[in-house]
């Protein structure tokens, strides 16, 4: 007899082992249907840390199991962490739940892929004195889950995600200019985002909010400057990370309305690098079973799926080579033998950054804000697009449910139909980007990158750079801070006050 097909083999039952009751045969006799993935890894109610119970075939043998059941610490939710960090600088980012000012806007904001909303909130922050024409307000854009909490102020005394940067005398200096820091449409510190309360029904939007891009947010930050500020032209939109992505996409959008940029480890178009590790990370959150779809907020919130998130994301922050000098093959306890859960030293560090991110931003915020990253694309290809759906949207007909995507998942394409849909020439695909960026054509704008950046690696401001350059901007600086200077990679911007601070300070500040 030939073999049987592979799915006619799959069939077959296996003989019954000895000892199983006759009830047992039965059940091994009917086919296994396809569970839930909910009923299929729920998880069972044996108490925690319990052994769980031998079988009988192996209770026939031997009542002592050969070795001791591992403890998991790590995965004990009441477990309290209080190990500290102190061996290498890092970020400083707090939950903002007050200090802030809230700008509300009644008039409905169209956005990129087809959505709206009719009203909106932004939470923003002030330092310094605005002058008597309005010429020196600097918009500090923020990373992805920063507050517009940049420093420390009267109504919020505690540090700021820029604290060191910001002030008299620093490099973006309060005695010479006003600054603005806002909380990102999407956001969960005071903006509005998926946490938000829907106006028209009194619910929190959750995935009901419309997906929103980099220039969503940066138009939202205008009406703010305009209608409420009184602020028709800043001095320069400043920002990093997905801040230097908000600097020029402000800059390009409204050149008009800004005297200068600067653009630190940022990007004109998201690469396929960065954009993969954004989207494992959403996976892992949405993958938690409490995100519920982005319904969690009367119940217990993604915990376990933000917290790998994080840690994720903190591998992409930070360089190699930094964490060899910091941390290199040290375990945490040397003493004890080698555990499943963390043990080198860099492994609890990674816990610790997730375990304390985990409860300060919100799951869905992080999903949607990372999305607008993955989408950012400065080509004038992308922009003519947005505007189109932008301005074929009905005001009457349109929800903030009319960007929804469809149920269906996405099928792959084969290559030669995705060529036909899409530009694949690099030469024409470098051409689009320039045309997208002539608005910045006469524009001064600062560029600094960071070799040890895996996130945003230094050829990406390089692109940056040669694409103004191609258009025709002659005003354009340039500045790489190599391996010997910094090896904190993405975080650097946050944390190398003089290499990062001194060369902003001293563009800002030129011919003024």
């Amino acid at each position: 007899m030939g073999r049987l097909p592979i799915s006619a083999r799959s069939l077959r039952i296996a003989r019954p082992l000895r000892g199983v009751s006759s009830s047992a045969k039965a059940a091994q006799a009917v086919p296994m249907r396809a569970q839930p993935f909910a009923a299929t890894y729920a998880p069972s109610p044996v108490p925690q840390h319990a052994p769980p119970s031998p079988s009988p075939i192996a209770s026939s043998r031997s009542r002592t199991p050969s070795n001791a059941q591992m403890s998991f610490p790590c995965l004990d939710i009441l477990e309290h962490r209080t190990r500290s960090f102190d061996s290498g600088p890092e970020p400083t980012y707090s939950r903002n739940l007050t200090g802030f000012e809230v700008y509300h806007s009644s008039q409905p904001l169209r956005l990129d892929n087809g959505g709206i909303l009719r009203e909106f909130d932004i939470a923003y922050e002030t330092w310094g004195e605005l002058n008597e024409d309005n010429s020196n307000a600097i918009l500090l854009h923020t990373g992805l889950s920063a507050s517009s909490h940049a420093h420390s102020h009267s109504k919020n005394t505690a540090p700021g995600w820029w604290q060191k940067f910001i002030g008299p005398g620093c490099a973006i200096d309060t005695n010479r200019f006003f600054v603005i820091c806002t909380n990102v449409i999407g956001g969960c510190y005071g903006s509005s985002g998926p946490s938000s309360i829907d106006p028209a029904d009194g619910e929190r939007y959750a995935t009901r909010f419309p997906i929103v891009t980099i220039d969503d947010m940066t138009r939202a930050q205008r009406r703010l400057l305009v209608e409420h500020l009184g602020i028709t032209k800043l001095h320069a939109s400043v920002g990093a990370s997905m801040g230097g992505m908000q600097s020029l996409s402000f800059g390009t959008q409204f050149p008009e309305s800004v005297g200068r940029i600067v653009s630190i480890s940022g990007c004109a178009r998201s690469h396929p690098y960065s954009i993969a590790m954004r989207h494992t990370q959403r996976q892992v959150l949405m993958a938690d079973p409490n995100w519920r779809r982005g319904f969690y907020y009367d119940s217990v919130p993604p915990h376990a799926g933000m917290k790998l998130a994080r840690e994720i994301a903190t591998i992409t922050y930070r360089s190699g080579p930094e964490w060899e000098q910091r941390f290199g093959r040290r375990r945490a306890d040397p003493s004890k033998v080698p555990a499943l859960c963390a043990d080198f030293l860099i492994e609890t560090y990674l816990d610790h950054q997730g375990e304390k991110f985990c409860l300060e931003y919100d799951a869905n915020s992080l999903l949607y804000v990372s999305k607008a990253m993955d989408l950012f694309d400065l080509s004038l290809s992308a922009r003519q697009n947005a505007i189109a759906t932008r301005a074929a949207i009905n005001l009457a007909q349109a929800d903030t449910a009319s960007c929804a995507l469809p149920r269906d998942p996405y099928k792959e394409q084969t290559k030669e139909v995705a060529d036909a849909h899409h530009q694949v020439n690099f030469d024409e695909a470098r051409e689009d980007l320039v045309a997208g960026m002539l608005p910045l054509q006469d524009m001064p704008v600062f560029v600094l990158g960071v070799e040890s950046d895996i996130l945003f690696p230094s050829w990406q401001q390089k692109e940056i750079v040669d694409v103004l350059r191609d258009g025709g901007n002659t005003k354009v600086e340039h500045v790489e801070l190599g391996s010997d200077v910094s090896l904190y990679g993405h975080d650097t911007f946050l944390l190398s006050l003089k290499d990062v601070g001194e060369p902003v300070k001293a563009f800002l500040e030129k011919d003024v």
